[in-house]
């Protein structure tokens, strides 16, 4: 099945969120949450590599400065797996690919950029004006 997930691009041409499609969208979503998670794991490791005390003043502020943006990262890279985790939640529901706005498909193409997306090209420019309004005022 794997093999053929991995050559398989689904499309509009066929029906919406098929178990194909969903097939596709969770080994997608699985994937990206494994690199994550490697990611993070080499992070830690290079860490504490480098949790070793500098004798020169310049060389440790530097080495803090790096050590408080990874951790910064880990911190965005952690709430990503979060959203990759409900996304398959929505998969196993069978809500995924759905707007939540208005329930309506997200698009194919929105999905292979952004499988956690949870709102429609259109709800989300809608929520965006809606923010921008609300951040003007």
């Amino acid at each position: 099945m794997l093999a053929r997930t991995k050559s398989y691009k689904p499309t509009d041409k066929e029906p919406f969120m098929n178990e194909r499609q969903r097939e596709y969208f969770r080994a997608k979503l699985m994937s990206w949450k494994e690199d994550i998670i490697r990611e993070a794991k080499e992070t830690l490791a290079h860490l504490q590599e480098e949790n070793q005390n500098h004798s020169d003043l310049a060389d440790r502020a530097s080495s803090e400065t790096d050590r408080a943006i990874e951790l910064r990262a880990r911190d965005r890279q952690r709430k990503l797996i979060s959203k990759i985790d409900e996304a398959l939640g929505r998969i196993e529901d069978g809500s995924y690919g759905f707007c939540e706005e208005t329930g309506e498909p997200i698009s194919i193409k929105r999905l292979e950029a952004r499988p956690i997306a949870t709102l429609s090209i259109e709800a989300q420019e809608r929520h965006e004006r809606r923010e921008r309004v609300y951040r003007d005022e």
